[in-house]
């Protein structure tokens, strides 16, 4: 049985840096896309990265661009989420998730086969 579990999740001030980390165990972990998804209170949850199975793409909400990277290394089975110039805004609980390839539905949380338990991300302003 495949298990994600996230940590990095904290405290920060606008402007400032985070990144979180997401552990994958249970089968073979270059056969999953990965994705980052956050959820706000009274919000839904929504799409935030993702990346293919090899990490030779990537995928971005318009308003993390050029702020956030996501990242994998197949060799530890980990997947990272870098957050750069955090705002108000990113505050949410974030997961991440595992796609079983071939879907390349990325963006849609209902293809998702997998779940993390969430970390909670607060910045301050």
């Amino acid at each position: 049985q495949v298990q994600l579990v996230e940590s990095g999740g904290g405290l920060v001030q606008a402007g400032g840096s985070l990144r979180l980390s997401c552990a994958f165990s249970g089968d073979t972990f270059n056969h999953y896309a990965m994705g980052w998804f956050r959820q706000a209170p009274g919000n839904e949850r929504e799409f935030v990265s993702a990346i293919t199975w090899s990490g030779g793409h990537t995928y971005y909400e318009d308003s993390v661009k050029g702020r956030f990277t996501i990242s994998r290394d197949n060799a530890k089975n980990m997947a990272y989420l870098q957050m750069n110039s955090v705002k108000p805004e990113d505050t949410a609980v974030y997961y991440c998730g595992a796609l079983r390839a071939p879907n390349m539905r990325f963006e849609t949380e209902s293809e998702y086969d997998y779940w993390g338990q969430g970390t909670q991300v607060t910045v301050s302003s």
